[in-house]
């Protein structure tokens, strides 16, 4: 579909490794290709010497991606970086989370993620807020994170990147109000929010209080990750998500995240949304799918090539229902 130029309309994409049987990259690239997106957020990835993390991708590699990247015509919309996924606080509390010195972290692993977005045309970053001590208040560590977020969006600023908080259990920015009370502190235009329904309603949360947690993050707020959730076992707030066990993953049209109300309030939004992202040099407001319909883990997810085109129509079909446009490959596309 491609929008009329007065319909608001969002730039889709996706994380490709979730579409791969084995995260190969000519897998996970004629997937997406085949479902039509023109972008992909890059996290895990086979380009011949195994699985690897982006951030561990040697130079070969790196070059290879570049020219499979012009041959399957995409673009990579973010780096999904683990940054932000390490303990706030060197202590030892029973979970499996490492701990880095974070003035060595900044020099070394957030330079790197830096690295990858500029040698893949890229100009958002994906992170994320660290893990408070389990059986901490997240509330209490609020001054710290902003601060070390604070340093890591200098960072993305200078050099032309932009870094995106993604709301998820576990961290100290698990919910939309606890993010919107880091980006005020932080308060630098390098800094953005991405909001994920399914991470909330995971954590026990009502659609109504999930869309009161976007409303929260619209201040901040710079593109959407995808995915829906809907446990029926749930009795309320959940205080520590075992994420490695998470199974109840479903498509945008179904679960308990309101995508239909919240696609709706962000289509008389777009216009602000757009701008914002446009004074980054970004080239639109990108919804990322990101769908686990086959189960999801700390790091990942995986969907299947079946799966990932299962939730990419059901997201155009949500889109289509309140009016929102997007552009998929066309036969026209085919000669350009």
């Amino acid at each position: 579909m491609t929008a009329a130029t007065s319909t608001p309309t969002v730039l889709l994409s996706g994380f490709a490794d979730e579409s791969a049987l084995t995260k190969k990259a000519n897998e996970q690239f004629a997937a997406l290709a085949a479902i039509g997106l023109k972008y992909y957020s890059i996290r895990f990835v086979d380009v011949g010497n195994g699985i690897k993390n982006v951030m561990a991708l040697d130079d070969a590699e790196i070059k290879q991606l570049q020219q499979m990247h012009a041959d399957y015509g995409l673009s990579v919309s973010s780096i999904g970086s683990p940054i932000g996924k390490t303990k706030l606080i060197d202590v030892e509390d029973g979970t499996g989370n490492k701990y880095v010195p974070f003035e060595t972290y900044l020099k070394e692993d957030v330079q790197t993620a830096c690295d990858r977005a500029e040698a893949f045309g890229s100009k958002l970053l994906r992170g994320f807020s660290f893990y408070h001590p389990k059986g901490t208040a997240p509330e209490e560590h609020i001054d710290q994170v902003a601060d070390q977020l604070g340093q890591i969006a200098e960072a993305c600023d200078a050099r032309g990147l932009t870094f995106g908080l993604e709301v998820e259990a576990n961290l100290v920015g698990q919910t939309g109000q606890l993010l919107a009370a880091i980006t005020e502190k932080v308060n630098h235009p390098a800094m953005v929010t991405i909001f994920d329904g399914a991470n909330i309603v995971m954590q026990g949360f009502t659609p109504d209080q999930v869309y009161a947690q976007y409303q929260a993050m619209k201040p901040s707020l710079g593109w959407l990750h995808i995915k829906d959730y809907s446990d029926p076992s749930l009795g309320g707030r959940v205080e520590h998500v075992d994420e490695e066990s998470a199974s109840h993953f479903v498509p945008a049209d179904r679960g308990d995240s309101a995508h239909e109300a919240i696609l709706r309030d962000l289509k008389g939004f777009l216009p602000t949304l757009e701008k914002r992202m446009s004074d980054r040099g970004i080239d639109g407001v990108f919804l990322d799918l990101e769908p686990h319909v086959r189960g999801g883990g700390q790091f990942g997810g995986f969907s299947g090539p079946d799966g990932f085109g299962i939730a990419a129509r059901a997201l155009c079909k949500v889109l289509d229902y309140v009016g929102i446009g997007y552009d998929l490959r066309s036969f026209e596309s085919l000669s350009s």
